[in-house]
Protein backbone atom coordinates (compact mmCIF):
# COMPACT_ATOMS: atom_id res chain seq x y z
CA UNK A 1 0.00 0.00 0.00
CA UNK A 2 1.11 3.55 -0.72
CA UNK A 3 1.56 5.77 2.35
CA UNK A 4 -0.71 8.82 2.03
CA UNK A 5 0.25 10.61 5.26
CA UNK A 6 2.60 10.30 8.21
CA UNK A 7 2.00 11.79 11.61
CA UNK A 8 0.79 10.95 15.09
CA UNK A 9 -2.47 9.94 16.69
CA UNK A 10 -2.88 11.50 20.13
CA UNK A 11 -5.25 11.09 23.05
CA UNK A 12 -4.50 12.91 26.27
CA UNK A 13 -0.71 13.11 26.49
CA UNK A 14 -0.20 9.86 24.57
CA UNK A 15 1.22 10.16 21.03
CA UNK A 16 1.01 7.20 18.66
CA UNK A 17 3.12 7.50 15.48
CA UNK A 18 0.99 6.29 12.54
CA UNK A 19 1.01 6.00 8.75
CA UNK A 20 -2.18 6.49 6.77
CA UNK A 21 -3.28 4.25 3.89
CA UNK A 22 -6.38 4.35 1.70
CA UNK A 23 -8.81 1.64 2.84
CA UNK A 24 -10.93 1.73 -0.31
CA UNK A 25 -10.35 2.16 -4.03
CA UNK A 26 -12.57 3.41 -6.80
CA UNK A 27 -13.44 0.79 -9.40
CA UNK A 28 -15.02 3.21 -11.88
CA UNK A 29 -14.04 2.65 -15.50
CA UNK A 30 -12.36 5.77 -16.87
CA UNK A 31 -13.72 7.13 -20.15
CA UNK A 32 -12.23 9.87 -22.34
CA UNK A 33 -14.24 12.37 -24.37
CA UNK A 34 -13.58 11.69 -28.06
CA UNK A 35 -14.13 13.90 -31.12
CA UNK A 36 -16.42 11.73 -33.29
CA UNK A 37 -15.16 13.17 -36.58
CA UNK A 38 -11.54 12.04 -36.11
CA UNK A 39 -11.67 9.88 -32.93
CA UNK A 40 -9.11 12.14 -31.20
CA UNK A 41 -9.25 12.42 -27.40
CA UNK A 42 -10.34 15.88 -26.27
CA UNK A 43 -8.00 17.95 -24.10
CA UNK A 44 -8.84 20.65 -21.59
CA UNK A 45 -6.88 23.89 -21.49
CA UNK A 46 -6.68 26.41 -18.63
CA UNK A 47 -7.43 29.55 -20.62
CA UNK A 48 -7.98 33.11 -19.41
CA UNK A 49 -10.85 34.70 -21.39
CA UNK A 50 -9.52 38.24 -20.72
CA UNK A 51 -5.91 37.60 -21.79
CA UNK A 52 -7.04 35.11 -24.44
CA UNK A 53 -4.18 32.69 -23.76
CA UNK A 54 -3.37 29.47 -21.91
CA UNK A 55 -2.37 29.95 -18.26
CA UNK A 56 0.33 27.93 -16.49
CA UNK A 57 -0.17 26.55 -12.96
CA UNK A 58 2.37 28.94 -11.43
CA UNK A 59 0.23 31.88 -12.59
CA UNK A 60 -2.87 30.62 -10.81
CA UNK A 61 -4.04 31.48 -7.30
CA UNK A 62 -7.29 30.72 -5.48
CA UNK A 63 -10.11 33.20 -5.05
CA UNK A 64 -13.45 33.50 -3.24
CA UNK A 65 -16.25 35.37 -5.05
CA UNK A 66 -17.87 37.44 -2.29
CA UNK A 67 -19.87 39.53 -4.80
CA UNK A 68 -20.59 38.87 -8.49
CA UNK A 69 -17.29 39.53 -10.29
CA UNK A 70 -15.40 40.52 -7.12
CA UNK A 71 -12.87 38.17 -5.49
CA UNK A 72 -10.49 37.98 -2.55
CA UNK A 73 -7.32 36.07 -3.50
CA UNK A 74 -5.32 33.51 -1.50
CA UNK A 75 -1.93 31.99 -2.23
CA UNK A 76 -1.21 28.37 -1.43
CA UNK A 77 0.99 29.15 1.58
CA UNK A 78 -1.78 31.29 3.08
CA UNK A 79 -4.29 28.44 2.80
CA UNK A 80 -1.75 25.95 4.18
CA UNK A 81 -1.08 28.13 7.21
CA UNK A 82 -4.81 28.42 7.93
CA UNK A 83 -5.29 24.66 7.60
CA UNK A 84 -2.40 23.77 9.90
CA UNK A 85 -1.21 21.04 7.52
CA UNK A 86 2.23 20.95 9.11
CA UNK A 87 0.90 19.84 12.49
CA UNK A 88 0.58 16.23 11.25
CA UNK A 89 -1.55 15.25 14.23
CA UNK A 90 -4.81 13.36 14.58
CA UNK A 91 -6.06 14.61 17.92
CA UNK A 92 -8.76 12.53 19.63
CA UNK A 93 -11.19 14.90 21.34
CA UNK A 94 -13.75 12.48 22.81
CA UNK A 95 -14.64 8.79 23.01
CA UNK A 96 -18.19 7.76 22.09
CA UNK A 97 -20.24 4.70 21.13
CA UNK A 98 -20.28 3.91 17.40
CA UNK A 99 -24.06 3.37 17.50
CA UNK A 100 -24.48 7.05 18.40
CA UNK A 101 -23.20 8.21 14.98
CA UNK A 102 -25.67 8.14 12.11
CA UNK A 103 -24.12 6.68 8.91
CA UNK A 104 -24.93 9.92 7.04
CA UNK A 105 -21.90 11.49 8.74
CA UNK A 106 -19.31 9.09 7.32
CA UNK A 107 -17.21 10.13 4.29
CA UNK A 108 -14.09 8.07 3.55
CA UNK A 109 -12.18 5.33 5.36
CA UNK A 110 -8.41 5.16 5.88
CA UNK A 111 -6.30 2.52 7.57
CA UNK A 112 -3.80 3.69 10.19
CA UNK A 113 -0.72 1.51 10.47
CA UNK A 114 1.89 1.86 13.23
CA UNK A 115 4.74 4.26 12.56
CA UNK A 116 8.41 3.35 12.58
CA UNK A 117 8.33 3.76 16.37
CA UNK A 118 5.61 3.49 19.00
CA UNK A 119 4.24 0.01 18.19
CA UNK A 120 3.40 -0.53 21.87
CA UNK A 121 1.31 2.63 22.06
CA UNK A 122 -0.47 1.63 18.83
CA UNK A 123 -1.38 -1.79 20.26
CA UNK A 124 -2.46 -0.22 23.54
CA UNK A 125 -4.93 2.17 21.88
CA UNK A 126 -6.24 -0.55 19.56
CA UNK A 127 -6.92 -3.02 22.37
CA UNK A 128 -8.39 -0.29 24.62
CA UNK A 129 -10.90 0.67 21.92
CA UNK A 130 -11.74 -2.97 21.26
CA UNK A 131 -12.40 -3.87 24.89
CA UNK A 132 -14.38 -0.72 25.70
CA UNK A 133 -16.38 -0.83 22.43
CA UNK A 134 -15.67 2.86 21.96
CA UNK A 135 -14.48 4.98 19.05
CA UNK A 136 -12.52 8.22 19.17
CA UNK A 137 -13.79 11.48 17.67
CA UNK A 138 -10.74 13.32 16.34
CA UNK A 139 -9.71 16.48 14.52
CA UNK A 140 -7.41 16.05 11.51
CA UNK A 141 -6.16 18.02 8.52
CA UNK A 142 -5.77 16.20 5.21
CA UNK A 143 -4.70 18.00 2.01
CA UNK A 144 -5.18 21.43 3.59
CA UNK A 145 -8.73 20.66 4.71
CA UNK A 146 -9.71 20.29 8.33
CA UNK A 147 -12.12 17.50 9.16
CA UNK A 148 -13.65 15.53 11.96
CA UNK A 149 -12.84 11.82 12.06
CA UNK A 150 -13.85 8.65 13.84
CA UNK A 151 -11.03 6.37 15.05
CA UNK A 152 -12.13 2.74 15.36
CA UNK A 153 -10.89 -0.83 15.10
CA UNK A 154 -11.24 -2.97 11.96
CA UNK A 155 -9.81 -6.43 12.48
CA UNK A 156 -6.42 -5.88 14.09
CA UNK A 157 -5.94 -2.44 12.56
CA UNK A 158 -6.85 1.09 13.57
CA UNK A 159 -9.02 2.87 11.01
CA UNK A 160 -9.97 6.50 10.56
CA UNK A 161 -13.25 7.55 8.98
CA UNK A 162 -13.56 11.21 8.04
CA UNK A 163 -17.00 12.53 8.96
CA UNK A 164 -19.00 15.60 8.05
CA UNK A 165 -19.42 18.51 10.43
CA UNK A 166 -23.02 18.94 11.67
CA UNK A 167 -23.61 22.09 9.58
CA UNK A 168 -22.67 20.11 6.45
CA UNK A 169 -25.63 17.76 6.92
CA UNK A 170 -28.84 18.98 5.34
CA UNK A 171 -31.89 18.58 7.62
CA UNK A 172 -34.27 15.84 6.47
CA UNK A 173 -37.10 18.31 7.11
CA UNK A 174 -36.05 20.14 3.92
CA UNK A 175 -37.13 17.18 1.76
CA UNK A 176 -40.43 18.17 0.09
CA UNK A 177 -43.68 16.25 0.61
CA UNK A 178 -42.41 14.14 3.51
CA UNK A 179 -45.41 13.42 5.80
CA UNK A 180 -45.12 14.89 9.27
CA UNK A 181 -46.72 11.81 10.79
CA UNK A 182 -46.72 8.34 9.26
CA UNK A 183 -50.25 6.96 8.87
CA UNK A 184 -50.43 3.36 7.71
CA UNK A 185 -52.98 0.57 7.55
CA UNK A 186 -52.45 -1.96 10.35
CA UNK A 187 -52.88 -4.99 8.06
CA UNK A 188 -50.49 -3.54 5.48
CA UNK A 189 -47.97 -2.78 8.22
CA UNK A 190 -48.18 -6.36 9.53
CA UNK A 191 -47.59 -7.80 6.05
CA UNK A 192 -44.74 -5.37 5.37
CA UNK A 193 -43.04 -6.43 8.61
CA UNK A 194 -43.52 -10.10 7.66
CA UNK A 195 -41.91 -9.41 4.27
CA UNK A 196 -38.96 -7.66 5.92
CA UNK A 197 -38.59 -10.59 8.31
CA UNK A 198 -38.55 -13.11 5.43
CA UNK A 199 -35.96 -11.09 3.51
CA UNK A 200 -33.72 -10.52 6.55
CA UNK A 201 -30.34 -12.27 6.36
CA UNK A 202 -26.84 -11.80 7.79
CA UNK A 203 -24.85 -9.22 5.84
CA UNK A 204 -22.54 -10.92 3.34
CA UNK A 205 -20.78 -8.32 1.14
CA UNK A 206 -19.44 -11.03 -1.18
CA UNK A 207 -22.92 -11.69 -2.59
CA UNK A 208 -23.16 -8.18 -4.08
CA UNK A 209 -21.42 -7.08 -7.27
CA UNK A 210 -21.31 -3.99 -9.46
CA UNK A 211 -23.53 -5.17 -12.31
CA UNK A 212 -23.01 -1.98 -14.31
CA UNK A 213 -19.21 -2.21 -14.20
CA UNK A 214 -19.28 -5.92 -15.07
CA UNK A 215 -21.58 -5.23 -18.02
CA UNK A 216 -19.46 -2.30 -19.19
CA UNK A 217 -16.26 -4.37 -19.08
CA UNK A 218 -17.99 -7.10 -21.09
CA UNK A 219 -19.20 -4.54 -23.63
CA UNK A 220 -15.67 -3.10 -23.92
CA UNK A 221 -14.26 -6.56 -24.67
CA UNK A 222 -16.96 -7.19 -27.26
CA UNK A 223 -16.32 -3.87 -28.97
CA UNK A 224 -12.57 -4.58 -29.04
CA UNK A 225 -13.43 -7.88 -30.72
CA UNK A 226 -15.53 -6.01 -33.31
CA UNK A 227 -18.93 -7.18 -32.09
CA UNK A 228 -22.01 -4.98 -32.08
CA UNK A 229 -23.70 -4.17 -28.78
CA UNK A 230 -27.38 -5.09 -28.69
CA UNK A 231 -29.35 -2.81 -26.38
CA UNK A 232 -31.96 -4.77 -24.47
CA UNK A 233 -35.46 -3.25 -24.45
CA UNK A 234 -36.48 -1.70 -21.17
CA UNK A 235 -38.57 -4.06 -19.08
CA UNK A 236 -42.16 -2.97 -18.68
CA UNK A 237 -43.17 -2.20 -15.12
CA UNK A 238 -46.70 -2.40 -13.86
CA UNK A 239 -47.89 0.28 -11.49
CA UNK A 240 -49.48 -1.74 -8.71
CA UNK A 241 -52.41 0.18 -7.27
CA UNK A 242 -53.48 -2.45 -4.73
CA UNK A 243 -50.81 -2.27 -2.01
CA UNK A 244 -52.20 -5.33 -0.19
CA UNK A 245 -51.98 -7.38 -3.39
CA UNK A 246 -48.39 -6.26 -3.93
CA UNK A 247 -47.45 -7.22 -0.36
CA UNK A 248 -49.16 -10.60 -0.66
CA UNK A 249 -47.41 -11.34 -3.96
CA UNK A 250 -44.08 -10.31 -2.46
CA UNK A 251 -44.61 -12.59 0.54
CA UNK A 252 -45.45 -15.53 -1.74
CA UNK A 253 -42.33 -14.90 -3.83
CA UNK A 254 -40.13 -14.65 -0.73
CA UNK A 255 -41.35 -17.92 0.81
CA UNK A 256 -38.72 -20.70 0.92
CA UNK A 257 -39.35 -23.60 -1.45
CA UNK A 258 -41.04 -26.44 0.44
CA UNK A 259 -40.18 -30.07 -0.35
CA UNK A 260 -43.35 -32.23 -0.31
CA UNK A 261 -43.08 -35.97 0.26
CA UNK A 262 -44.81 -38.86 -1.52
CA UNK A 263 -46.74 -41.42 0.53
CA UNK A 264 -45.24 -44.89 0.82
CA UNK A 265 -46.37 -47.27 -1.96
CA UNK A 266 -45.70 -50.43 0.06
CA UNK A 267 -45.36 -51.36 3.66
CA UNK A 268 -41.88 -50.75 4.95
CA UNK A 269 -40.92 -48.45 2.05
CA UNK A 270 -39.64 -45.04 3.04
CA UNK A 271 -41.48 -42.09 1.47
CA UNK A 272 -39.55 -40.55 -1.38
CA UNK A 273 -39.16 -36.80 -1.59
CA UNK A 274 -40.42 -35.22 -4.76
CA UNK A 275 -37.74 -33.11 -6.36
CA UNK A 276 -38.72 -29.57 -7.17
CA UNK A 277 -38.10 -28.11 -10.61
CA UNK A 278 -35.35 -25.95 -9.09
CA UNK A 279 -33.56 -29.02 -7.73
CA UNK A 280 -33.82 -30.75 -11.12
CA UNK A 281 -32.41 -27.69 -12.83
CA UNK A 282 -29.48 -27.59 -10.41
CA UNK A 283 -28.73 -31.25 -11.11
CA UNK A 284 -28.75 -30.60 -14.85
CA UNK A 285 -26.38 -27.66 -14.45
CA UNK A 286 -23.99 -29.57 -12.18
CA UNK A 287 -23.94 -32.59 -14.55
Amino acid sequence: MHTLWKGALSFGLVHVPVKMFAATEEKDISMRYIHKACTTPMSYVRKCPTCDREVEWEEISRGYEYEPGRFVLFEKDELDSLAGEKSKEIKILDFVDLAEIDPIYFQKTYYLGPGDTGANAYSLLLESLRQTNKIGIAAVTIRSKGSLAAIRVIGNCLAMETIFYPDEIRPAQQVPNVPQEAKVNDKELTMAKMLIDQLTTPFDPSKYRDEYRAGLLEAIERKIAGEEIQVAPEAKRTNVIDLMAALQASLEAAKPVSVPTQPSDAAGDKPKAKRSSKAKAKEQVSS
